[in-house]
């Protein structure tokens, strides 16, 4: 079995509160509740309830994972912080996943063996978290690393053949809702975690991407 199993896995990026626990790479439990600002309310109560219905208890635990970003400001904080204290407690290492990699692992899923995709997100009222894949055989591959671009922008990026996936209204793009959970998170953490497994909790961040500025009425 994998040294990883029983996991734990968190996503808190987006208005979706969700989380996993991976027994083995057959058994998996979720839960998810989607509504704004509820993560700091229903994000430990659901934790409890997910390790419960598995039948084990925190401390057969061996690790945790979860969505680091980019995404919700608030919602990476809370689902961070929440983690580091059971990390700790637990004496659990951590495993940040990268939010667009555990995306573009879930979407690729559904696309054939060669395919190039592109991931778009909100940022703000004008702006898109960007970034463009390539699927070759069971490889995900990164053309274009994240970068912010206008929505106006977007369509100059649109290349005949490849297809655009997010959770933004916009044309051309094939819109995935809330698609990426803690499922995904999981998934991509038992394949590809192990390197970034850590107990440095202090040095843990969100990896916020887009600076925080605060808006004041003049």
């Amino acid at each position: 079995m994998n040294n990883l199993l029983p996991l734990l896995a968190v996503e808190t990026s987006s208005d979706l509160c969700s989380v996993a626990v991976m027994i083995d790479k057959n058994v998996l439990v979720e839960m998810n509740f989607l509504q704004k600002h509820v993560h700091s309310e229903k994000l430990i109560v659901m934790i409890d309830d997910v390790i419960k219905s598995t039948g084990i208890e925190t401390k057969d635990l061996k690790s945790i994972a979860l969505s680091i970003g980019p995404g919700s400001f608030t919602g990476l904080r809370i689902g961070l912080a929440a983690v580091k204290g059971i990390a700790f407690g637990c004496k659990l290492p951590i495993i940040p996943v990268p939010t667009y990699s555990a995306h573009a692992l879930h979407i690729s899923q559904y696309l054939s063996k060669e395919s190039r995709f592109s991931i778009v997100t909100n940022a703000s009222i004008d702006e898109l978290y960007y970034s463009k894949f390539a699927k070759k055989g069971n490889e995900i591959i990164v053309l274009e690393e994240l970068r912010l671009v206008k929505k106006t922008e977007l369509k100059d990026l649109v290349v005949s053949g490849e297809e655009i996936f997010g959770n933004v209204e916009l044309e051309n793009v094939i819109n995935t809702g809330h698609g990426l959970t803690a499922a995904s998170i999981s998934r991509w953490a038992y394949l590809f975690g192990k390197d970034l497994l850590t107990f440095d909790y202090d040095y843990l961040e969100p990896n916020y991407f887009k600076k925080f500025v605060v808006k004041v009425k003049s």
